[in-house]
């Protein structure tokens, strides 16, 4: 409970439309995820948010494959 917390406090951006995004894979996929994908959404929320946004619009890419299709499937 308290780490879903603390989670949830990450998800918040300086972004209210990233904060959606964040919110909604939390609260619909997370609980559910297996532990490497619960590791990737965090991994995801160390980014800075210019360059997730841009990822999560296909304006860009990450540079690890495996956030980029991380991201790919919240999009």
């Amino acid at each position: 409970m308290a780490a879903e917390k603390a989670l949830r406090w990450r998800c918040r951006r300086g972004m209210k439309e990233l904060d959606i995004v964040l919110v909604r894979y939390l609260d619909q996929r997370y609980a559910q995820a297996s532990t490497a994908e619960q590791a990737l959404f965090e991994r995801v929320l160390d980014c800075e948010d210019d360059v997730l946004w841009n990822a999560v619009l296909g304006r860009g890419t990450l540079e690890d494959p495996e956030l980029a299709a991380f991201v790919e499937s919240l999009r």
